[in-house]
């Protein structure tokens, strides 16, 4: 079978491919892998020593040891195993807003967007779904590669799929095949998703969040705490439109709500400074919540190429 290509693109692979998502906190799995493992077993590396008990193997004994003290001691492990990780992937209504260049005419005030001439579109423009799509098949191909487990949950105000961590090339086709049935979705419920999720997860790992968290942040940042109250680590990508983040519109504008449909028509000029201030002080509020509760929190701008934004992460990631 063939396997699809439409989010994994090869020069992004490329660039990146000398990258290494290596998880900073403990985790658990079940292969050999890069990671350390919180169970401690007979393989890899030697930790430490501690006394003979009966019923113990005694092809694990330390005769140097022995020789030194006249008593039995059994040498203990430490395995290293691979990291079981899961990609949240937000699917909705507001993920699909892309602005248009040079003069952007959609924007959104928590998922707005105006009703646009599509054939004004720039073609190299990526919907904030489009762009995280791309951004979600390089990670799973990249923990793929380093033979890291890679499981797919895709939501909007409830989670619409969900696809357990497993390992090899044919699981890439499955998460592949996913990314391209993807389409923009209902409202947002992120919150209400993650504190699911944090339940069902049981084994630690790494969750990786993707999506422009157009909720609210204090019950966005308590349902991240969830995660991190079961051990994960947590990474968050929130993904926005240049125009979220400088709103450039002028004059009279019709903003569309992506995920209720409800219109707004007003001067531009009037909803600037408060609309700059209410989305400066989202940004801040999860840059800081993340921050609090040792969450690795990326900004991504999606005029970004993302390989180049995700390079730069992992460089800082790596040297951390």
């Amino acid at each position: 079978m063939k396997t699809t290509q439409k989010y994994l693109d090869p020069g992004a692979v490329s660039r990146l491919g000398g990258m290494e998502l290596v998880a900073r906190l403990v985790v658990e799995g079940f292969i050999s892998g890069r990671h350390k493992s919180p169970y401690q077993g007979f393989s890899v590396e030697f930790v430490e020593h501690r006394q003979y008990m009966p019923g113990d193997e005694i092809r694990y004994i330390d005769w140097k040891v022995y020789g030194k003290s006249d008593r039995f001691y059994i040498k203990k492990f430490e395995e290293e195993t691979n990291l079981k990780s899961y990609i949240l992937l937000d699917t909705s209504g507001s993920m699909a807003f892309k602005g248009e260049e040079p003069k952007t005419r959609g924007f959104l005030r928590r998922n707005v967007n105006e009703d646009r001439d599509k054939s004004s579109s720039s073609h190299n423009n990526l919907t904030k779904l489009e762009y995280s799509s791309y951004l979600t098949a390089c990670l799973s191909y990249l923990m793929l590669k380093q033979r890291d487990s890679v499981g797919l949950v895709v939501f909007d105000d409830q989670m619409r799929t969900y696809i357990p961590p497993r390992l090899g090339p044919k699981h890439l086709h499955v998460l592949l095949s996913k990314l391209e049935k993807a389409s923009p979705g209902e409202e947002t419920s992120i919150s209400a998703t993650f504190h699911e999720l944090a339940q069902r997860i049981v084994r630690r790992g790494l969750i990786i969040i993707i999506s422009d968290l157009l909720d609210d942040p204090e019950s966005v940042i308590r349902s991240l705490k969830h995660f991190r109250h079961k051990k994960h680590e947590v990474i968050v990508f929130q993904i926005l439109d240049p125009a979220e983040i400088s709103f450039p519109f002028q004059g009279p504008i019709l903003f569309k709500d992506l995920e209720t449909q409800e219109q707004l028509s007003i001067e531009a000029e009037i909803l600037r400074d408060e609309y700059l201030q209410h989305m400066n002080a989202l940004i801040d509020k999860y840059r800081a919540g993340c921050r609090a509760n040792s969450i690795d929190y990326v900004l991504m701008d999606t005029s970004v190429p993302f390989d180049y934004a995700l390079s730069l992460y992992l460089s800082k990631r790596k040297r951390r």
